[in-house]
């Protein structure tokens, strides 16, 4: 497939990362529960981070790794391993399933995304549903 991709690369996945929005103050207010991207395993370290308000008003974080093992759930924010097979992913995230399960709460809207080192991104988007190629 011939696209554009955007490559995110560093030594320091903590601090390598393309946020939206990129006003901090400022928020998606996406009320779709499906996060889709398209990502190219590197085989390096790679994170993701989704903050969505719940029906409590509380922001809640979900963040996924590949070089995590377990998965913590804390009041703010809830972690979790992820595994990328080889080459290019469909992640598909239920932020509505995972708020419920996580939390006993509803989703109400994604507020923010942000996408840390090291992948390449061939597409993120929010759906109503998940639909078949």
């Amino acid at each position: 497939i011939q696209s554009s991709v955007l490559e995110l690369c560093g030594t320091n996945v903590s601090t390598t990362y393309i946020t939206c929005p990129a006003n901090p103050k400022k928020t998606l207010g996406i009320k779709l529960p499906f996060l889709v991207m398209i990502i190219k395993n590197l085989k390096k370290y790679f994170t993701f981070e989704v903050t969505v308000l719940d029906d409590k008003n509380v922001n809640r974080r979900f963040r996924a790794s590949n070089y995590q093992s377990t998965t913590r759930v804390k009041p703010f924010i809830c972690t979790m391993p992820m595994r990328l097979d080889e080459g290019w992913n469909q992640i598909q995230f239920n932020l509505s399933d995972f708020t419920r399960r996580a939390y006993g709460t509803n989703y109400i809207e994604t507020q923010r995304v942000q996408i840390h080192a090291n992948c390449r991104i061939r597409r993120i988007y929010f759906s109503d549903r998940l639909y078949s190629e």
